[in-house]
């Protein structure tokens, strides 16, 4: 049985010290082993920024895409091969910015896939601009005077596009991250995971402390129950958005894979794709 090891290769991340993206590397790597998971049984697709390099930093298939691209890129690996458990991830500017025509119909779709947003509310790898999560007011290279721009709230958002699994932790809670994550792997469908993981280098604001003073864990809140979507959206609205832990799951749902008719059990991958003499010469046959 693999262990978080496993999922640990000899490239080192070259993330600022203090960044929270390795938190949410390690735990997709304890995630992965916690449920039971190979390394030849995970693939890793990510986008374009800082966050999308954490393909390339754990021992899994991975693939590194273009900007706002990964969604479609993940959905069709995990259509070609049902076997595989399919990780998308990316920043809030790669997948609330650019991606998000593609984040909206994924949570329509409800492809059995795990969505990671490394949320930072900044632009870092661009050296700090706003992105779709800063708030209003917000000064950064390009807003010198602050941003006039609302902040996405982007939980509410996936509830309201049908989502069947929402979820929300913070970069510092190792331990309810990886149990997010373990839960967004599990669950069969769609899984939207936001991760509030500080940029340390250009978001002064929105520090380790800031959200340590700020977020309510909804382990804390009586009576909450996450099946509940009603109570799912009334409770964001009352916190701001800032809460952490399991917002929504709607395990009733089919996931895309269920009403796919003639969706074949055996993976693309282990079909036979030669063609014999037969199926080349039926094929001349259309053309004669």
């Amino acid at each position: 049985m693999a262990t978080f090891k496993d999922f640990r290769n000899s490239v080192k991340p070259n993330w600022c010290p203090g960044c929270g993206d390795f938190s949410v590397q390690a735990a997709i790597q304890r995630a992965a082993a916690n449920v039971g998971l190979n390394p030849d049984e995970l693939a890793v697709v990510s986008g374009i920024g800082c966050s999308g390099r954490i393909s390339g930093y754990i021992n899994s298939y991975g693939v590194h895409s273009i900007h706002g691209r990964a969604l479609p890129i993940a959905q069709g690996v995990k259509m070609a091969n049902r076997d595989l458990t399919v990780i998308a991830s990316g920043g809030d500017g790669d997948g609330f910015a650019i991606g998000m025509g593609h984040t909206i119909h994924s949570i329509r779709r409800n492809i059995d896939i795990t969505y990671i947003v490394m949320d930072n509310q900044i632009y870092g790898l661009t050296k700090g601009q706003t992105s779709p999560r800063s708030e209003a007011g917000f000064k950064t290279k390009s807003t010198p005077q602050g941003s006039i721009e609302p902040s996405l709230n982007v939980m509410e958002m996936a509830l309201t596009a049908g989502a069947t699994f929402v979820a929300q932790s913070f970069s510092s809670d190792l331990k309810e991250l990886t149990q997010i994550i373990e839960a967004g792997i599990n669950h069969k469908g769609f899984s939207l995971i936001n991760v509030y993981s500080p940029c340390v280098t250009y978001n002064k604001v929105n520090t380790y402390d800031w959200f340590k003073e700020n977020l309510t864990k909804l382990s804390t809140v009586e009576g909450y129950d996450p099946s509940n979507r009603m109570m799912a959206m009334q409770t964001l609205m009352e916190n701001n958005g800032l809460v952490t832990g399991l917002i929504y799951q709607n395990t009733a749902q089919p996931s895309y894979q269920e009403l796919v008719k003639g969706y074949s059990e055996k993976p693309l991958v282990q079909a036979d794709l030669n063609m014999d003499q037969k199926m080349f010469d039926e094929l001349v046959a259309e053309f004669m």
